[in-house]
């Protein structure tokens, strides 16, 4: 079996998920705007700098399910994939999915992004499977914690191979597309790696690593 591995922010959506979701939050005026503008700016620079504790941003995430509870949050979430996510969908992205199963080639996104934000996600680029960011939930109640391994950093490939143990999948090939540098493990962890509008970081290192750069704007 081959795979075919994709980050998600700015690799096959143009932006951030987990951000816009926030600004989106906020702009609704579900959640306080000064506190949500001030943690949603400084979580992503600290993702930007590559320093980013992916516990703390995900408690800060989850506090929105504590606060408001599964239903009400998951109507706010239908509304924001169909009024910030759908238009911006790639066709691009979407065809090399599309390209790789006619291949026959398992594809997966795996993303630092919580799963309650990226399975809708994944489902519009009809990817076979996805792993992200896993919410634990103790006696029915979102407790802020993760469950497992953050899929963040080393933690993509750790949280990869666990994921391929119990699927007993042996892949014979592995392609990965990201535009960060935080995927720098998963990234020299495959067989062919490809970045797409990298950072400054990752520019520099596919360079000397020769992989190849890729554009899904039209």
């Amino acid at each position: 079996m081959q795979l075919a591995i994709f980050d998600l922010d700015h690799t096959l959506l143009p932006f951030d998920s987990d951000k816009s979701w926030n600004q989106f939050l906020i702009d609704q005026g579900v959640v306080s705007t000064k506190y949500y503008q001030e943690a949603n700016e400084r979580f992503y620079q600290d993702y930007l700098n590559a320093s980013l504790d992916i516990r703390a941003y995900q408690r800060f995430a989850c506090e929105i399910l504590q606060k408001n509870g599964l239903e009400t949050v998951t109507l706010w979430r239908t509304e924001y994939i169909k009024k910030i996510v759908e238009p911006q969908i790639q066709r691009k992205a979407c065809e090399c999915i599309a390209n790789y199963k006619e291949k026959g080639f398992l594809t997966l996104i795996i993303s630092a992004t919580n799963t309650f934000i990226l399975e809708p996600i994944a489902l519009l680029h009809a990817v076979d499977a996805y792993l992200g960011c896993e919410f634990e939930v103790l006696n029915g109640q979102y407790t802020g914690e993760l469950v497992g391994v953050p899929t963040y950093k080393v933690g993509k490939v750790k949280a990869l191979e666990s994921w391929l143990k119990k699927k007993q999948i042996s892949p014979t090939a592995i392609h990965f597309f990201s535009d960060s540098i935080n995927d720098r493990a998963l990234l020299e962890h495959a067989d062919q790696s490809f970045v797409v509008n990298p950072d400054k970081s990752l520019a520099q290192l596919a360079d000397q690593a020769k992989w190849p750069t890729i554009n899904f704007s039209d």
